[in-house]
């Protein structure tokens, strides 16, 4: 199934969260597609009855990224910590205890991820996560996919997702040429990366 109707995807939003819970969302897709923004307005929309736990959280930190020498690589798959990542989403299925959860977030000012930023009420009833990886099929991300009740894969223009891309970048304090190398070829071989699994999705949302 395909859509780009916002009204459509709360709604099917809005029927995760009423099937009764902890339910997880997945909003997959390339870098600059859009997942972050799809993400926030879905969970604006429900009214308090949604989470966003971004998958960005789980970066490492830029220290141990120039220990294991993979700096220049940030963004790929390697570069995060996706076990971490599986163990929270078993962790937001099966709460245990009247505590909240808490998870990590990514500071894009920083460039680090911020442990305990986001707090999940145990009594949540849908958490809504988005991120490059959620259908990659092999090393420590597979066991992500089966975590999740539904995933939407966002597609956008190339084009326009390169476009945007660079913006963020800049508006973050790169200088234009450097973001524009960034994007042409550590992002762009993410987005190679990920679109192949869009197959693993139950929804393509194509967004205008």
């Amino acid at each position: 199934m395909e859509t780009s109707d916002l009204a459509v995807l709360t709604d099917r939003a809005r029927g995760l969260a009423a099937a009764g819970g902890p339910r997880i969302l997945g909003i997959a897709g390339a870098p600059g597609a859009g997942k972050s923004t799809l993400a926030a307005r879905i969970v604006e929309r429900l009214e308090g009855r949604a989470v966003l736990v971004p998958m960005d959280g789980f970066h490492l930190a830029g220290a141990e990224l120039e220990r294991l020498g993979r700096a220049d690589r940030k963004g790929a798959p390697d570069t995060f910590d996706a076990a971490g990542y599986a163990a929270l989403l078993r962790r937001l299925r099966h709460p245990e205890g009247p505590d909240p959860v808490y998870a990590p977030a990514f500071d894009r000012a920083l460039e680090e991820p911020v442990a305990g930023s986001v707090c999940v009420p145990v009594d949540t009833p849908l958490v809504v996560t988005e991120g490059n990886y959620l259908l990659l099929d092999e090393g420590p991300w597979a066991p992500v996919r089966g975590l999740l009740d539904e995933v939407w894969f966002v597609d956008a223009d190339p084009a326009l997702r390169v476009s945007r891309l660079v913006d963020r970048h800049v508006r973050f304090g790169k200088p234009r040429p450097y973001a524009e190398r960034w994007v042409a070829g550590s992002d762009e071989r993410n987005a190679r990366l990920v679109e192949p699994h869009r197959d693993r999705a139950d929804l393509v949302v194509r967004l205008r």
